[in-house]
């Protein structure tokens, strides 16, 4: 990150750290949203971030200052020092810009309008990062009594352009992951959340009435009673809703034989499975509570159908 520009002509230009910073990038805060959340996020996270970065940072300038004294030069490790520490800071208040990219272009579909975004980050990114490091180095050198010259041109702001698109790019590649990581655990979090939905009922256990021109399928649990009604079968359900059905109650005993649907009645079925009580009469008949509160009646003739309900032994 830090640049040569202001450096003895026997100083190497230092790209070490440009080429290596996204490494302490890659524990970037999740769950922030712009420079908001990056300040109101995770602050252990952010600071391990910072940690990192400042630790390559020092060791680029070790390194580079070593590496001048063994060709010759002087070993000026603190004004290394200052060169990596003025770029990672202003890199480090600019994590925002690739953070919000990854988020808009993970939102936003089609490939070239994807580039779109990255460019234009890219361009943001580094032009604040040029003007920034100028920025603080000029200031902090002034009251330092002392200047920075940029040199700037053509080829010094390339120079750094390079650096920052190696960056943004490696650091783009983890935020990106990272999203993919926050986005899958709130999608279980919902999913573990939200509130379980009844089972549907299979194909095969569903049956379709006629009314007219039109079908209407009916789940069997949701009949409480069938009635016969002339030539036509009367089908109430347990929401109250009824069906006038052209049809035989001898024909429909036989269809709905295997959801427990048997006749209580000469000209009445029950639904067993909604039954939540039954009072036998001294007469021999009986009475069917549902459980929704419905009441049907049901002859003696019929009065085996439903002696066993609950458990309980028929009354003589």
């Amino acid at each position: 990150m830090a640049d040569g520009q202001n450096a003895p002509e026997t100083e190497p230009v230092e790209t070490v750290w440009d080429q290596n910073r996204a490494r302490g990038d890659e524990a970037s805060p999740l769950g922030t949203s712009g420079w908001r959340g990056v300040i109101n996020g995770d602050w252990a996270m952010f600071g391990a971030i910072a940690a990192v970065a400042l630790a390559i940072g020092i060791v680029n300038a070790l390194s580079g200052a070593q590496d001048a004294a063994w060709r010759g030069g002087s070993y000026d490790v603190g004004r290394r020092l200052f060169w990596e520490m003025s770029s990672i800071i202003v890199i480090l208040l600019l994590l925002p810009i690739p953070v919000l990219a990854v988020r808009r272009m993970r939102r936003t579909p089609g490939l070239a309008a994807q580039i779109g975004i990255a460019a234009a980050a890219l361009l943001v990114f580094s032009s604040l990062h040029i003007i920034g490091m100028v920025g603080l180095r000029k200031l902090l050198l002034w009251l330092a009594d002392s200047a920075y010259d940029f040199h700037f041109s053509l080829t010094t702001v390339l120079y750094e352009f390079r650096k920052d698109a190696v960056t943004a790019v490696l650091l783009g590649a983890t935020l990106w992951l990272i999203e993919s990581r926050r986005e899958l655990r709130m999608a279980a979090h919902a999913a573990l959340s939200a509130p379980v939905a009844p089972p549907e009922q299979p194909a095969s256990q569903l049956i379709w009435l006629r009314d007219g021109t039109s079908r209407i399928r009916v789940a069997p649990r949701d009949i409480l009673w069938v009635a016969s009604a002339g030539n036509y079968i009367e089908y109430c359900l347990a929401n109250g809703t009824q069906h006038l059905i052209r049809g035989t109650l001898a024909a429909t005993e036989t269809e709905l034989a295997r959801f427990a649907i048997v006749r209580v009645h000469r000209t009445r079925l029950a639904n067993l499975d909604r039954v939540s009580g039954v009072d036998f009469k001294p007469s021999g008949d009986f009475e069917l509570t549902f459980d929704n509160g419905q009441t049907l009646g049901g002859s003696r003739r019929y009065r085996p159908a439903v002696a066993s309900l609950g458990g309980r032994t028929e009354p003589v």
